[in-house]
């Protein structure tokens, strides 16, 4: 990891930036929340408490949100970084949308998520741009 680190390191980013280690904290809370949420998600499916309908996009959202660091750091393709990370932000608020009738503080206990994967998304959006070839 320390070539994808060094890499990184190297693009363009703009100013407002964070520093790297702001990111492991972030993720570490955003996870446990994931984790209660998701879960409880996943529960009421498999009790039959609400359709595979308001699952699907958890499910996809998890498959987008661990698929971008091999993505972003293990393939250095900002271009497809950039297509995951709105696949993440999209499926969030479908996820969001979709749980909303049935369980309104699992909706709620994202917006923490929510808000970080939003400037996520325009910092992987701006440095992609600014890394342009």
């Amino acid at each position: 990891m320390n070539k994808a680190y060094d890499w990184y390191q190297q693009l363009a980013k703009p100013t407002w930036s964070p520093p790297s280690w702001v990111f492991g904290p972030v993720w570490t809370f955003l996870y446990v929340l994931i984790a209660i949420s998701f879960g409880r998600v996943f529960w009421l499916l498999l009790k039959k408490q609400i359709p595979f309908l308001v699952a699907l996009p958890f499910i996809l959202n998890l498959i987008f949100n661990f698929s971008f660091t091999p993505i972003q750091f293990g393939l250095k393709n900002n271009y497809l970084a950039a297509i995951d990370i709105l696949l993440v932000l999209a499926t969030l608020i479908w996820s969001m949308i979709g749980i909303f009738p049935y369980a309104r503080w699992i909706a709620y206990i994202q917006i923490p998520y929510l808000v970080w994967v939003s400037f996520a998304t325009i910092l992987q959006l701006t440095i992609t741009y600014l890394n342009w070839k």
